[in-house]
Parts: structure tokens; sequence; C-alpha cells
């Protein structure tokens, strides 16, 4: 997996003698709270969560290697001698967290803001040198992703490395558009910004980082959170906070997008995609923006916030190496925007129209205090689909797919409720606690509400609740499961105060009735669709120390149809039918080009090869649109500024759109839910010729 670690640059010609002392700066030292704390954590961890680990030596060198990494996960700061010493005190530290004992962690992080604080003033001093020239006319290769590589042994082999970062930075500026003298300044504001955040740190900043690199040992999502982050705690700027509707996280130097909430404004506007890396932030329409790599998660977000009717301007790096500046307007993610919405899609079957019926479900949803107020009219998921779905049935259709793309979960309640629409009473979900026991209360009590054939469109980012509902639907085999396998977050956090700040702890795992996790693997469709995003990068196994797939026992369940029977001829007209669709081939191609460009290792300091290998980025790029388009009998681009301003027209026509409530559901031209219609008329033409068992009869009222 290729990390962009280097967009900030590297020093050409440095004279690194300053660095040979290491600044000084006041020591920070842990705190009796602390200590108390990190006792306390240490129990919950041992007693609560779901994995069990020892807290041993094996974990103390485990620590260890985890808390260099993210303090210098480039390694580019240390050098090989302070890691030596290090790790003449690897079995340290399981002790030290159980006595509280945070003495050497702190020297530790001591030391990486000394080699910090030098290596920032002296590159400062180089940026604020306007007679000193950068070359980009040498054929040198900046590696990519240095997690792996020996950590530099000397002085010089460190400023090498630096003086190769700089200059990739810079070259990636003006590679973008900007003038070298601009690009000068960008980077020497990023570098004053990061010296005056060294400068500014707390004990709390360095207990956080410690701290985690501990609990992270656990699993991804089990974190400790200082007073200051407890109150960004799920920071997604969207239920009641101002913002864009995005979730976040640190990666390195970045601030990441994991992914949007649905709704938001983020999601509306439909530019920003997850993965993508926030660089800069602007205020306004013309405000200057600011380059944020490098700063806390926090600071990024309250950049980002706002108030409402706003605008926020994102700068924003792709996994292609590109920047482009995103315009959002700041709102607040209502429930309306949330609500499940229907359209009909017209499919031809061999020339007979067949009418499917299309649910989009971008949240699992419910207005929790209209509920418990007693409010008769109260907002849900489930009470709105189950309204769409009528709605539907008396339009005559002749399946329903329901389109969880994208949904990132939400109230397990709906989740369980809205699978009730769809089968009669049994079990939804089982939860196993960290203890072992295993829990089946999330059930169905009602006879379903629809009995016809159904499809469940999932993508990577279909998460938590979503993959719940369409584990369910799969293991009745009450409908087919369609499109990429989910994201594949099983787990269930509790969030528990400490002495000091508060735990996110990982205490359960939900599991399908047929006994299989939904963690990890997610949701495997039954007839899959090409990837639109890079499963490396995105998902839970994207994430270091997740949680494995694994089984307990079934629960008892019905099984409404066989599907096995008909699966191979569903799944070769599948195939069939995208084999030569533009629109297919496209995405097929589009994904392979810039999956290609994931894998490289190492990039360019010559300004002219990388100018070249962007224009043939460009060129096959082009290649790509033009021959979609010539397939669909459309006019091809002239040019790549011809593409250019045609998707530069279509964000004009988006923001327009922005807000209207016919932009939320939108099957033009989308090619998966098309493809996804063909297979549900295949599946009702076989179970209308009894090609299918139909084994436990659905109740056709509810």
């Amino acid at each position: 997996m290729i990390k962009q670690l280097f967009v900030t640059g590297c020093l050409l010609g440095l004279s690194i003698q300053a660095l040979a002392i290491p600044t000084t700066a006041p020591t920070i030292e842990p705190t009796k709270m602390q200590s108390v704390t990190t006792r306390k954590l240490v129990e919950m961890l041992s007693s609560r969560h779901y994995r069990n680990l020892v807290v041993d030596d094996a974990l103390s060198e485990a620590f260890l290697d985890k808390y260099l990494s993210s303090l210098d996960p480039a390694r580019m700061f240390f050098l090989a001698a302070d890691i030596e010493e290090f790790t003449k005190h690897k079995h340290q530290f399981d002790n030290d967290f159980k006595s509280g004992d945070l003495a050497y962690g702190f020297s530790i992080y001591d030391r990486y803001r000394q080699r910090l604080t030098g290596r920032l003033e002296s590159v400062i001093r180089i940026l604020e040198d306007k007679k000193h020239l950068f070359d980009f006319t040498k054929d040198e290769m900046v590696e990519l992703d240095r997690e792996e590589s020996p950590w530099p042994k000397t002085l010089a082999e460190a400023d090498e490395l630096w003086d190769k970062r700089l200059r990739l930075s810079i070259l990636n500026q003006k590679l973008s558009g900007k003038e070298p003298e601009k690009a000068r300044e960008t980077l020497l504001k990023r570098y004053q910004n990061q010296l005056k955040r060294i400068a500014q740190q707390t004990g709390a900043d360095v207990y956080e980082s410690l701290i985690n690199s501990l609990t992270l040992l656990y699993d991804p999502h089990t974190n400790y959170f200082s007073p200051r982050t407890s109150e960004n705690f799920n920071i997604n700027m969207s239920l009641s906070l101002e913002g864009i509707g995005a979730v976040l996280q640190s990666e390195d130097e970045h601030t990441k997008i994991v992914r949007l909430v649905a709704g938001g404004p983020a999601h509306k506007q439909g530019q920003l995609k997850p993965a993508d890396k926030i660089v800069g932030v602007g205020q306004g329409e013309k405000g200057e923006i600011t380059d944020v790599i490098g700063w806390r998660l926090d600071e990024v977000v309250d950049k980002i916030r706002g108030k409402k009717g706003s605008i926020v301007r994102l700068e924003v790096l792709d996994e292609d190496d590109t920047t482009r500046v995103i315009a959002i307007k700041r709102d607040q993610v209502k429930l309306e925007d949330q609500a499940a919405q229907k359209a009909i899609l017209e499919i031809d079957d061999n020339g007979v129209k067949r009418k499917v019926g299309v649910i989009d479900i971008p949240a699992f949803y419910i207005d929790f205090k209209a509920a418990r107020a007693g409010d008769p009219n109260y907002r849900s998921t489930t009470r709105d689909v189950a309204r769409l779905v009528t709605e539907l049935k008396n339009e005559g259709v002749n399946g329903i797919v329901l389109d969880l793309r994208s949904n990132g979960g939400g109230s397990l309640q709906e989740a369980t409720q809205l699978t009730d629409l769809f089968i009669n009473q049994g079990p939804v979900v089982q939860i196993r606690s960290s203890d072992g026991r295993v829990a089946r209360d999330h059930r169905a009590y009602s006879s379903a509400l629809y009995s016809g054939p159904m499809a469940v469109l999932i993508n990577r980012l279909s998460a938590s609740a979503s993959e719940i509902f369409a584990g369910a639907i799969q293991d009745y085999q009450r409908g087919l499961v369609v499109g990429t396998p989910s994201f594949g977050k099983g787990t269930v956090q509790l969030l528990t105060r400490m002495p000091e700040g508060e735990l996110k702890l990982t205490e359960s795992k939900f599991y399908r009735v047929s006994g299989e996790s939904t963690q990890h693997r997610g949701v495997v469709p039954d007839i899959t669709m090409p990837a639109i995003v890079n499963h490396d990068e995105v998902g839970e196994s994207a994430y270091e120390n997740a949680l494995p797939w694994d089984t307990i026992h079934a629960a008892a369940h019905a099984r409404y149809f066989d599907f096995s029977k008909i699966m191979p001829t569903l799944t070769k007209n599948h195939e069939a039918r995208i084999k030569d669709n533009p629109d297919f081939i496209f995405i097929k191609e589009q994904f392979a080009l810039s999956s290609k460009n994931a894998e490289r290792t190492h990039v360019s300091l010559n300004k002219k090869t990388r100018e070249a290998e962007k224009a043939d980025m460009e060129a096959r790029a082009l290649a790509i649109e033009n021959k979609r388009r010539i397939a669909k009998k459309e006019k091809p681009f002239a040019n790549i500024q011809a593409y250019k301003d045609d998707q530069e027209n279509k964000e004009e026509e988006r923001n327009a759109n922005y807000g209207s409530k016919d932009s939320q559901i939108d099957i033009k031209d989308d090619a998966m839910l098309t493809e996804t219609g063909y297979i549900l008329v295949d599946l009702a033409n076989a179970l209308s010729s009894d090609m299918v068992a139909l084994q436990a009869p659905l109740h056709k009222k509810r």
C-alpha cells in the first residue's frame, strides 16, 4: 500500500551542521493524573476488550514499534543510534504501564521534539534564503513509502532524505500550477506552522500520542481521548456542528477523508471522495487557502467548521498525486436530507418493459426525540421505507432494489426493523461480547410487508448497520446482494470516562445469523460489480490490527429460496451484459489506471520527466473517456482541456442543484444501478417460472 509520505518535499545542497546539535526545548513531564489514568486504562484493556492481549514483553516490544512509527512514520527524524538506544528498553513498557510510570515514554517523545525542531528550523532557513536554488534537472528518484526502510545511520543520510523531500514538495507545488515563489512561500508557512505547533504542545498531547500507541495494538477503534479531543469525539461536522458532513482521520501528516455523511453538504456536492487527503483549507469563495499538512486533526476540523451557509474551500490531494480545490457550502445534516427516497427504473426484458422499484437509503436514521415524545408521525428509516414499498407495490413494480451504497450505518434498531419488512419472524444479528456471551435480542417479529423479488446494492462504503441488513437478507436467501464487498466494520465500541479523558473500547462483535462475522471481510456480494475505490486504502481491512473475520454457531433461521440453482445463469447473464458495456469498460479501465499509478514505489525529481508522466496520465484518461463516448455515439473531446472544461461545467451544475430534493436520487446514467435492475428482472423471471424452490412462503400482508 503506497502512502504519500513525501508530498511535503526535500532540500537540495543543505548544510546540516546546525543539526548536529539538536535545538533544546522545555521538557514535558507526565502528571500524576496521567499515571492514575494509565493504570485504570491497562486494567480495562485487559478485562473488557474483545481481543484478549496479555500485557507482557511481547506487547511491550510491539508498543515501541508502534510508538516510533507513529512519531516518525517516514523514518526521517530519528537516527539508527536513537532506535538502538530505545530498543534496549523494549521490554520495559509493559511494567511501566501497569505501574503508571510514563517517564521513559515521555523521554522518547522529548528526543523526537528535539530532532523535529532542529530539522524544521534548518528547513525554514533554507526556504528563507532566496539565493538558494532548487535543481529539478537531475534524474533522481524519491522513495514514496519508507515505513520499512532503514533508519538513517548518520546526519548526512538524514540530510539526503530531507534534500529530496523538500525538492519533491516544491516540484509538486509547481506541477499543480503554483509559481516558484508561491510554492516556496507555501512551504515556508507550512514548516513555520509546524514549528509553532511543536512549541505549543502540552503534556496532554504527548500522553495521547503515547497511550494510543498502546490502545491501537488492540484494534483500530480503541482510542484514548484527551479532554480536548473528547470534545471532538466522532468528529463528523454534521449533526450538532455546522460543517461539511465528513468523517476524518489523521494519516501521517495528512487529514484523510474516511467517509461522507449521508445527506451532508459534501455528500450532496459530490466532488469529495473517501481516501482524499485535505492539504489546504480556505474561507469563502476567494479567501487564501491555508496549508494544513502536519496539523492536528482537531485544528483542521476547526478550520473546516463555520457558520451555516458560508463557503469553505478544500484543497484536496487524491491518490493520483493531483490536487484540486473543492468549494462546499456549510450546513447541518437534517433528517429529511437522509430520508429514503424512491424511483422507478425501466428495464428492457427482450422487448418487454419491466418496472423495477429503487429505494435509496443513505443512512439508518430515527428521530429519537420525536419517538420518545410519542409523536405518531416520527421519522425513521423503517417507517419511510415501508411507505415507499407500499407505493411501489401499488405502481406494479416487478421487483425492488434497496440501494445501500455509501450508507455508513446508523441505528442498529432500524437495521433490525428494516429487515422485518422483508422477512417473517426470526433473528437478524448476533452480538458476541468479550466474555463469550452471545445475544440474539435483535429480531424480526412481524410478517413481511413485501414478498416479491428484491436485491440489495452495496459498495465498499456500506458499513455497520448496512452490513447487518445486507447480511441478513443474504443469509435468509430472501434476496440477492449485488455490488462490491462492504466495509467490514463489525465491532461495537463503548465510551467510558477515565480519571482524565475518555476511552473508546471495542467490547463486542456483530455476527450474522449464519454465524459469520461482518468484521474485516464485510458482506461478499452474490454477484460482484467492478471496484471503484481501492480496497487496500478504504475499508476495515486497510486498518492495522483490525480484528479478524471469524465465525460462531449459526442461529436458527429460515431460508426462503434456493438461489444456488440459478446463480450460474444469473452470473453468466450479468457478465455477458457488462462485457461490452461502455460504462463498465470505462469503470474498469479508469480503476486500472488509478491503481497502476498508486503502485509506484518511487517518483522522479526531474521536472521534465514528471511533466511527461502527467501528460501521459491525462492522455490515457482522455482516451478512456473518449472510448466510452464513441461507444455511446457521443462526440469525443478534442483535447484534454475540452475534457477538463466539461468536468468543470458538470461541477457547476452540481453546485447549482445543491440542496434540491431531486438531486438526492438520480438514477440517470447509473450503470451499476441499471445492471442491478437487469439482474433483478432475471431473478423475477426465474421465480415466476418456478426455477427456484420457495421453502418458507412469505405472507403478503403485514
